[in-house]
């Protein structure tokens, strides 16, 4: 009778959490310090035009979505788009705000393969294009006028590997390291274009007035961005996406995306705003929503 009495005690409190409808599971928001891995070097998307201070649409929209949970002062650092995932997985960040792309294979846990990422998103859709100088941009109609061409794109980004497809092969392609390396490049004459999200492109495009995206030139299916975590946090994500959701559907969300980037065409504004069920199918899931079931 004593070896089932403990047993029965060890199954209620397995079993209490469930019936209180409380979770196990610990919020990073508990002591209202959040560390957010950012892009420093993307004007208008995530900057940090002085030491400490980040400003763009990805931070204007983590600092909405991290009040909702009391975080009022997230601490935000520089990352590189290459160790985003890394640094989610061996807790250097807590989270990364940072035009990051939901991806199937970022979603799909490590023990299948995958990533291990969760993501609240997207709060912004966009697809890749080019940027250009100013006194080149009437070279530039469609696709075919970058053949032959040198294109930088940077590592660890969906954009760079859109353009390493056989369907672009006769693109020259130069890979750097981050942003700032393509835009010096391309300032210097050493490139010709420089191609990552139009968004992030647009974001540029403001910040150096003799820069133009080539609004007819575009790449690939539509990048979502969501702002990412490492799994094992489902519970604080859903409390987030909970938060997007109503952020979205309001007036904030155009408001916030213009002012920080308000060389984008209100027809690619109407396009980058996602939706309820956008944000359903993509947010706090091992799989898109809308993925097929094997």
């Amino acid at each position: 009778m004593a070896v089932r009495t403990v047993t029965m005690a060890a199954v209620v409190a397995l079993l209490w959490p469930l019936a209180t409808g409380c979770s196990s599971e610990e919020s990073m928001f508990d002591d209202g310090k959040v560390h957010v891995g950012a892009k420093s070097d993307q004007p208008g998307t995530s900057s940090s035009p002085h030491d400490g201070v980040y400003e763009g649409f990805d931070i204007t929209v983590a600092k909405e979505l991290l009040a909702s949970v009391k975080v009022t002062s997230p601490y935000f650092s520089g990352v590189l788009s290459k160790n985003r995932g890394p640094a989610l997985r061996n807790g250097d960040l807590d989270l990364v705000a940072a035009t990051y792309s939901i991806t199937a294979q970022r979603m799909k846990p490590r023990d299948e393969g995958g990533e291990g990422l969760d993501f609240v998103g997207p709060y912004a859709s966009t697809q890749q294009g080019i940027l250009v100088r100013e006194k080149d941009y009437g070279r530039y109609k469609d696709d075919s006028d970058l053949d032959g061409k040198l294109v930088c794109v940077w590592k660890g980004t969906t954009s760079a590997e859109e353009l390493k497809k056989p369907a672009y092969d006769k693109i020259r392609l130069r890979e750097e390291e981050d942003a700032k390396y393509c835009m010096k490049a391309l300032l210097a004459k050493e490139v010709d274009a420089v191609s990552t999200d139009q968004l992030i492109l647009y974001g540029f495009m403001e910040a150096e007035p003799g820069l133009r995206v080539v609004p007819g030139i575009k790449f690939g299916e539509p990048n979502d961005y969501g702002i990412a975590m490492a799994k094992g946090h489902r519970a604080d994500c859903e409390r987030l996406r909970d938060t997007l959701r109503t952020y979205v559907a309001g007036n904030d969300w155009e408001r916030d995306f213009e002012n920080n980037l308000p060389k984008v065409p209100k027809a690619e504004r109407d396009e980058a705003r996602p939706t309820a069920d956008e944000i359903d199918a993509l947010s706090c899931r091992d799989k898109p929503g809308n993925a097929s079931v094997d």
